[in-house]
């Protein structure tokens, strides 16, 4: 029998957009701040030993650019073999599918190289390549994205089970930004009080806090960059005693928290309401708790 081939992999979470997005205090020069929205969903990233060159990474010119980064960063060669993938994340949604991959790759080649994870290796090749979520953390955390700078991590203790969709289309995040920080300047208590309860939420393991906190921030952001469905999601909350709703707020997703499992025929109840507005409901487990 022939020997298994050695597979390196590395694999990351992605997110279903964020419990708040907006400036990180008041004032006239806002800070992009994120508390990204991780979930039980990722990317994969494989590199199989064998013969012949090692081809491109099937994953686009963000991850080819932090495979380049990470050898040049080590002084390293990739030896003969292939990429292969796989991807839980959809593309331009806000699912930080990009992110995600960057990070699966990297993680990957510290695998393959026998090399001790150093994440400060990582923040440095995300920032030469884009604004990123903090997807490369395995808790939750307040996260400045243009600066690749974490002001503080929020741990393990809040889970929410959602019920979610998709919206067509996609958003430029980098084109936005300008309208964002108009946004935050003329929004800046609001947001800094959003933050303070949701951070209060996080510090007292309260899921129903921090759920009250995402859903004034999606309130907000609604202003900016509005949501088709938002309106009616937001209008049969309690009709489905979901905790709260959420976005992407740079993205296209909009869905319901809850702190309790929906039982079964809520889960009917809340896909016959998403068809209702012409879109395929799904369901999975965002957070740690």
């Amino acid at each position: 029998m022939a020997p298994v081939p050695a597979i390196a992999a590395g694999v990351c979470h992605g997110t279903l957009g964020e419990l708040y997005q907006g400036p990180l205090r008041a004032g006239p020069t806002p800070d992009i701040a994120l508390v990204s929205f991780p979930v039980d969903r990722h990317s994969w990233v494989y590199f199989t030993p064998g013969a012949g060159p090692p081809g491109p990474l099937p994953l686009g010119a963000k991850a080819a650019t932090a495979v380049r980064l990470f050898l040049d960063r080590f002084d390293l060669q990739l030896p003969p073999g292939h990429w292969s993938t796989h991807s839980d994340l959809r593309i331009g949604v806000g699912m930080a599918s990009s992110t995600a991959d960057v990070v699966a790759t990297l993680r990957c080649l510290f695998r393959l190289f026998t090399l001790p994870y150093d994440q400060q290796v990582v923040l440095g090749i995300l920032a030469a390549i884009e604004r990123a979520d903090s997807v490369f953390l395995d808790e939750f955390a307040l996260h400045l994205s243009a600066r690749h700078r974490v002001v503080r991590t929020l741990g393990t203790a809040i889970g929410f089970h959602t019920a979610f969709v998709t919206e067509p289309g996609t958003v430029d995040t980098g084109a936005v930004t300008a309208l964002l920080l108009r946004h935050y300047r003329r929004r800046g208590e609001e947001y800094e009080r959003c933050l303070t309860d949701l951070l209060k939420g996080f510090d007292t393991g309260d899921p129903a806090v921090v759920a009250r906190a995402a859903t004034t921030s999606a309130v907000l952001s609604q202003e900016a960059l509005p949501k088709q469905t938002f309106a009616s999601v937001l209008g049969h909350r309690e009709r489905f005693g979901a905790d709260g709703v959420f976005v992407a707020h740079t993205g296209s997703l909009v869905g319901y928290l809850f702190a309790d499992r929906p039982a079964s025929d809520v889960k009917s109840e809340l896909s016959a309401f998403f068809r209702s507005l012409g879109h395929q409901c799904s369901f999975a487990q965002g957070g740690y708790g």
